[in-house]
Formats: structure tokens, C-alpha cells, sequence
């Protein structure tokens, strides 16, 4: 059971996990699922994870995002449920070995490793057979309406037509990708298979707190539309990121 409030109701992938983590539980007959965060940070999914009852392993490179992490699982009360490791995310199976997990998060992980396709194989290698890889990743389609709107359509072309989807020199992410590239990424070592790609929050950022009605009653349709509108092209290739999930062969 839980023992905080967890993710906001209209979360999509939140939803998804869920249901992968269900599945993880009946796989280990009612025993708590293993979660690895890479590159999880200060445990903005850790710690929901954590108070739904898994156990939680975060690796970062950051000793400072862990130590907020550690604070925020105790403010919680699951300080037991949640472990950090400091390590360097682009040697991973150096961090913590393989083949452990039921559910591997790399959530803003991609934009910024060194290498990608290696990344992926680690995540991989890092997941039971049978278990699950959840990525987000920046969209590149978001990033040039983003560019447009802002009147800057020089960037714009640019993100469109880089191949890592990047506006300049001064971007602050390393590579954007869209749904085609993320699939042939993933997909690319074999050990790994896409099961699905959605949008995440495509429409509900978009909704100001002051149109919905107090005391969340709107949530449901709201929920609907984004749950139709994550998994309809195009809408879901427009989302700022997108959420894969992935699974190893059992």
C-alpha cells in the first residue's frame, strides 16, 4: 500500500508503470519489484515508486541530487525502500552489475550520455528477462514549435534538419530524437523490443490550473484525453518528450 500521494493522475506514464509493476509482483508472487533509476537524480520517480511498495535502486554521478534524494525518501518514509548509488551512468554495469532489475527507468537519460547505443545495451543487460525498460526522451518535433513560437526559426530548421536534432552550440541537451529514431535505437543491439511509444503530457500542460474546478473532478477527462492523445500520431510525435517502454525476451 502506499504510504504517500504518488504521481498526478493525468501522468500516462505513471499509469504504465503501474501496470508493469503489477505484472512484476505476480511474476515474483506478491514480492516487492526491483526499480532501477538510472540517472534518477533527486528521486522524482524513486520515491513515488518507493511509497507504491518496490524496492528502489537510483544511480547518479551527482552526490548532491542523491543526497536530496535520500531527504526526500525519508521525509516520505521510505528511506528503507530506496538505495543511491554515485556512480557514472555511461559504465553502468560497472555500478551495479546486470541482470537485476524488473523495471529499468532512464528517464533524461539519453540527451545526455556520451553514447547512447551503449547506453541502451546497459540498460538492457541491467533488466531480468522478461522485465521492462521505461525511457523518456526529448522530442525533436516539440523543439521546433517551440523554436517557431518563439520567433526563432532559424533554430528552428536547425533542430529539424541536425541529426541529433540540436539548435547550436549553445543547446544545453546533446540530441533530440523522434519516435523512428528512439524505436531503431532501442532495437538496434536485439536485446531489447518496443512495446510502446507515447507522448508524454501532451495536452495537459497545456490546460491552466485556474480553467479546472476545484477538488480535481475534471482529472478523469482529462486523463481520457491525454491517454488518447499520448498514443495518436500526431499528436504523440508533438509531445516535448517521449515515453517507450521496452521489453527483454524472456
Amino acid at each position: 500500500m502506499s504510504r504517500t500521494a504518488s504521481f498526478a493522475p493525468v501522468d500516462v506514464v505513471a499509469r504504465t508503470l503501474r501496470v508493469e509493476l503489477t505484472a512484476a509482483r505476480s511474476r515474483r508472487d506478491g514480492a516487492a519489484p526491483r526499480v532501477l533509476d538510472v540517472g534518477g537524480g533527486s528521486g522524482t520517480w524513486a520515491v513515488p515508486l518507493a511509497a507504491d511498495g518496490c524496492e528502489v535502486t537510483v544511480v547518479d554521478s551527482s552526490a548532491n541530487a542523491l543526497a536530496v534524494l535520500r531527504s526526500r525518501a525519508r521525509d516520505a518514509g521510505v528511506a528503507d525502500g530506496v538505495h543511491a548509488i554515485q556512480g557514472d551512468v555511461d559504465a553502468l554495469v560497472d555500478a551495479i552489475g546486470s541482470a537485476e532489475a524488473d523495471l529499468v527507468l532512464g528517464h533524461g537519460l539519453l540527451e545526455y550520455v556520451d553514447d547512447p547505443a551503449e547506453a541502451c545495451r546497459a540498460l538492457a543487460a541491467a533488466t531480468v528477462p522478461g522485465g521492462a525498460v521505461s525511457l523518456l526522451v526529448a522530442g525533436r518535433f516539440a523543439a521546433v514549435l517551440s523554436r517557431v513560437v518563439a520567433g526563432r526559426l532559424t533554430e528552428a530548421r536547425q533542430v529539424l534538419v541536425d541529426p541529433r536534432g540540436r539548435w547550436g552550440e549553445d543547446d544545453p541537451l546533446r540530441r533530440r530524437m523522434d519516435v523512428e529514431e528512439i524505436r531503431t535505437l532501442v532495437e538496434a543491439g536485439g536485446q531489447l523490443t518496443v512495446e510502446r511509444v507515447q507522448g508524454h503530457r501532451v495536452l495537459a500542460d497545456l490546460v491552466s490550473d485556474g480553467v479546472l474546478e476545484p477538488g480535481g473532478a475534471p482529472s478523469d477527462p482529462l486523463a481520457e484525453l491525454e491517454d488518447i492523445a499520448a498514443g495518436t500520431p500526431p499528436l504523440r510525435d508533438m509531445a516535448s518528450r517521449l515515453h517507450v517502454l521496452a521489453r527483454r525476451p524472456g
